[in-house]
């Protein structure tokens, strides 16, 4: 059988996007060859009590999750279980369809296992989401659904694009976020300011049961970044995501000076904003932490630090299919090296050491 690795040495020679939209079409059309949906499945997924969580009122089978940005359609919601994702999160989706920035727009750093994307929310569009959303919904597997507002919607008009997404597409998911922190769309991180957050977050409360988190950018400063999250939590959101891409050029060689890095070079800068996040809210909302995971090492690192879960992109590109099922199997190694049979006790063990 072909592996990953001899099909990522061709798809390494496309064009990046080029390279994932071919592959977004292959998993697509899984969906017409059920004994192979059922063979990847059997493969990958990891199903174990120490690992089962209930979060959101939904029951998480792995605490390892496919980060938005990857489906930014929902087109491939059925087939995420085949590569062992406990969870997806689709988007990010806007009101109005968006063609999104100027091509080329993704770039690969091969040796540092990194990507840099600058794609600007290129999505179609709430509707057409809507619609893939409501012939899936609710699936077997917990669905996270990230909003962002238009590129041409003013600053001061963007809470009108956030409600009308919440008001749409609240019933199909299982959790909403925010995203206010993609470096992609002109003047968006700008709204990472504590009125617009209190405004936000009232405006959810009113709309929504469903629970609303907030994904900060990994480039604030550690103590704006903590009090924007403080505010968001005391408004009324239900976890916060840390972190977004990075800004910060000097991680790579020969970075490009616009858009987002992603991937191994982000993941020290990704966990020190998580860490500072997590040292004043871990055990007072739930903890996503997300950026440069793509080993059982990582995403134990953050579990300890109090990640309830976490969130994978990056890491699949490169690993390939079965990252999932390394990670969720290396951390119960883990987990019984630290002598804890649930993964109830790892979460945030490091809070409770230091407290």
């Amino acid at each position: 059988m072909l592996t990953y690795q001899a099909l990522k040495e061709y798809l390494f020679r496309l064009d990046p996007e080029t390279a994932h939209n071919l592959a977004e079409s292959a998993i697509r059309l899984s969906r017409l060859c059920t004994p192979c949906q059922n063979y990847f499945i059997d493969k990958n997924f990891v199903v174990d009590e120490r690992l089962t969580q209930i979060i959101f009122g939904k029951k998480f089978l792995n605490p390892v999750g496919l980060a938005a940005g990857f489906d930014k359609n929902a087109t491939m919601i059925r087939q995420m279980a085949m590569f062992g994702f406990g969870f997806t999160e689709i988007g990010t989706v806007t009101p109005k369809p968006q063609d999104g920035n100027a091509k080329p727009r993704l770039f690969r750093f091969i040796e540092e296992e990194s990507l840099q994307n600058a794609f600007g929310f290129n999505n179609q569009g709430m509707l057409a989401v809507k619609k893939r959303l409501e012939r899936v919904y609710p699936f077997v597997l917990p669905i996270g659904v990230n909003i962002g507002k238009n590129k041409l919607t003013a600053d001061k008009l963007a809470i009108n694009d956030y409600k009308t997404l919440v008001e749409n597409l609240h019933e199909f998911a299982d959790y909403i976020v925010i995203n206010i922190s993609s470096p992609n769309t002109k003047g968006l991180r700008t709204l990472q300011n504590e009125e617009f957050i209190t405004e936000l977050f009232k405006m959810t409360g009113e709309t929504t049961t469903k629970p609303v988190l907030l994904k900060i950018a990994p480039d604030l400063d550690k103590k704006e970044a903590l009090s924007l999250c403080v505010k968001a939590v005391e408004s009324g959101a239900k976890g916060i995501i840390a972190t977004n891409t990075t800004i910060d050029y000097s991680l790579l060689n020969d970075a490009k000076n616009f858009g987002g890095i992603s991937g191994k070079a982000l993941a020290d800068k990704s966990f020190e904003m998580f860490d500072y996040i997590a040292a004043e809210l871990y055990d007072k909302t739930t903890l996503i932490s997300v950026g440069g995971i793509d080993s059982a090492e990582e995403a134990y690192r953050r579990i300890k630090a109090g990640a309830s879960l976490v969130q994978v992109y990056t890491g699949f590109i490169y690993k390939g299919p079965s990252l999932a099922k390394r990670i969720n199997e290396g951390i119960m190694e883990l987990m019984n090296f630290d002598g804890f049979t649930h993964i109830s006790e790892a979460i945030g063990c490091e809070r409770k050491s230091r407290r």
